[in-house]
């Protein structure tokens, strides 16, 4: 194979095997290895070549990502530009998406309160009414068991009373 023929640079599965890719530097193999792309790192590049279109930097995003490591004949100044208006969008969007957090944290926390103000009323409520069974229970145990005790004890007494006279 020629170098006219041989296949650009970039990551390729690795000829020796296994999941890994490897990197090709157009003449030959580096020992530069990476994992698969998840489909966490496919959203991501979607979701970088979107912002890049909302930025008018579709072109440029698309030269970086396929080329690897080269900058595909950008001079260094323009790279420089591309990357910092990159950078600049990015940290717009991670702005504008700590914003969007925020309001919906304080949405969560506004609707959350009542509901625990409203379960803590509810559950405060039942703790008093059971407060006051229990209180009545054990005074009707104790107006019980003192009945009981004096029916038992004149019963009692009645018995010993009657044992004699016979």
């Amino acid at each position: 194979m020629n170098r006219s023929s041989a296949p650009a640079q970039g990551w390729y599965p690795d000829p020796a095997g296994g999941v890994r890719l490897r990197w090709w530097d157009g003449t030959d193999w580096t020992e530069s290895y990476r994992s698969r792309p998840s489909a966490g790192e496919f959203l991501a590049l979607a979701r970088l070549k979107t912002i890049a279109d909302d930025a008018g930097l579709r072109a440029a995003a698309d030269e970086i990502t396929t080329s690897g490591r080269d900058m595909g004949g950008l001079s260094r100044t323009d790279a420089e530009e591309i990357i910092s208006q990159v950078r600049q969008v990015a940290r717009n969007e991670v702005n504008r998406a700590a914003d969007l957090f925020s309001q919906r944290a304080r949405t969560a926390t506004s609707e959350l309160e009542p509901l625990i103000s409203q379960y803590t009323s509810r559950f405060i409520r039942l703790l008093k009414i059971a407060l006051v069974v229990i209180v009545v229970l054990v005074v009707a145990w104790f107006v019980f068991a003192s009945i009981a005790n004096v029916t038992f004890f004149e019963w009692l007494g009645d018995r010993i009373d009657n044992l004699t006279d016979e």
